[in-house]
């Protein structure tokens, strides 16, 4: 499994940081970014996907 986040819609409310801290961070920039493969952490990763408010969370 793959997570991206398309970081031009991204409105950098911190739910998938606050879901799966250790593939997703808020960036200095204020939005959030992918800072570890899904690896191991695949319900995480999904639900921080499903909880995104504006769905820029990919999962491949």
């Amino acid at each position: 499994m793959k997570a991206e986040v398309d970081r031009d819609g991204c409105i950098g409310c911190g739910v998938c940081a606050d879901i799966c801290p250790d593939v997703f961070k808020i960036a200095e920039d204020g939005l959030s970014e992918v800072i570890a493969p899904a690896d191991g952490h695949e319900d995480g990763v999904k639900e921080a996907a499903e909880s995104c408010p504006v769905e820029v969370i990919h999962i491949q």
